[in-house]
């Protein structure tokens, strides 16, 4: 029997204590048959000097989101996901509310994927469009 929805996330941020996703306040926050989404705050913690959101963080938040999708959609019972490659095109800045990344396949095969992640502010401004290839491996036994 499949998880609910909130099982699913509540399972992802589980899984996200005691790293990266937890000290950037990342949560994923929706998700659908194609499309998983999570939001991250932005405040000093994200900020590049000049206070506004830092392009790292943004593909931090591209790259857990994306990276989460293939494993929610994938056979995780038998296989991993790794990152392969993630490119970030930057396109407005942000200082204050939150960021939501929407990660969407755009190719679902079973060892590699390519997935499209819009990012986006409070008021649905577009802030960069990442692209996150992932592979899926088998599990050692």
């Amino acid at each position: 029997m499949p998880l609910s929805k909130e099982a699913v996330l509540k399972q992802a941020n589980a899984a996200s204590k005691n790293t990266l996703m937890e000290t950037l306040n990342i949560e994923m926050i929706d998700y659908g048959d194609d499309f998983l989404i999570a939001r991250m705050p932005v405040n000093a913690r994200v900020y590049q000097p000049d206070g506004v959101l830092h392009g790292g963080a943004t593909a931090a938040l591209a790259e857990s989101v994306g990276s989460f999708a293939s494993h929610i959609f994938l056979d995780i019972e038998n296989k991993f996901v790794r990152g392969l490659e993630i490119t970030a095109n930057h396109l407005k800045s942000v200082s204050e509310g939150h960021v939501y990344a929407k990660a969407t396949f755009l190719h679902k095969g079973r060892t590699t994927q390519l997935l499209d992640i819009r990012i986006t502010d409070d008021h649905d401004n577009l802030i960069s469009i990442c692209r996150l290839s992932t592979i899926s491996l088998p599990k050692k036994t």
